[in-house]
């Protein structure tokens, strides 16, 4: 009797140790208001959707893209829209990719991670036109902070 409960806790133990998860990768050159917790918070089930007249995919009323409709590895243009901020023109919108399966934090803009926004359009207070490149595919949370404070997170799955 003795054995077999040794055995049980052992193994027990075994599998709890297996159990790690992965740490989140984080670019050296990350801007410094991106925290790692972020990445935790992130809701995978609150997927993009399509909304609107102009085929904008996003969270309706707060953030979305007009571009993403056909998300690939390729370089594209995507439009940025913002909804709920003051309009300024010093309004800075930073984009951060995250992997969720290698849980690797990317650049997706292809010149850095920080944009300034333009004035209103499509009914958004905010937004800009940008190049983007997903660098492999997989489910991607899209974080976007406004001003470094977090604002929105987009989730699209890139296929090509």
């Amino acid at each position: 009797m003795r054995r077999w409960i040794l055995m049980v806790t052992v193994l027990l133990m075994l599998v709890g140790c297996t159990r790690h998860e992965k740490a989140v990768t984080l670019p050296k050159d990350l801007p410094d208001f991106v925290q790692e917790s972020d990445f935790k918070l992130i809701d995978w089930d609150k997927k993009a959707v399509e909304f609107g007249e102009r085929g904008i995919i996003g969270n309706e009323d707060k953030s979305g893209v007009i571009g993403a409709n056909m998300p690939s590895l390729n370089t594209q243009k995507w439009m940025w829209h913002i909804w709920g901020i003051a309009e300024d023109r010093d309004t800075k919108l930073t984009i951060v990719g995250y992997h969720k399966d290698s849980k690797t934090v990317h650049p997706i803009l292809v010149d850095g991670w920080t944009i300034g926004l333009g004035g209103p359009v499509n009914g958004a207070d905010a937004h800009r036109p940008s190049s983007v490149k997903i660098p492999k595919p997989g489910e991607w949370a899209i974080l976007l902070y406004v001003n470094e404070s977090y604002f929105d997170t987009l989730i699209y799955d890139i296929h090509e």
